[in-house]
């Protein structure tokens, strides 16, 4: 049986720019990349804003009002 030979690989490419067509292909690659990009600024303003907590050692002040306990 063996894997997909480059030939084969080819023949799937062609079969999909002519379902496709190059301009719908150029979009999705666009739309796709930037997905990506937005999704990595994203995650490293999520670490920068998760570094700098961590280093401006910030604390919550408050006062409890009124201090109930249950017992389960």
């Amino acid at each position: 049986m063996g894997g997909l030979s480059i030939w084969h690989w080819l023949i799937v490419l062609l079969v999909i720019v002519l379902i496709f067509g190059t301009k719908k292909l150029r979009n999705i690659g666009s739309d796709l990349g930037g997905a990506v990009k937005g999704f990595k600024e994203g995650m490293r303003s999520e670490d920068e804003t998760a570094k700098q907590i961590k280093e401006d050692g910030q604390t919550i002040e408050g006062e409890v009002k009124d201090k109930k306990t249950t017992n389960i």
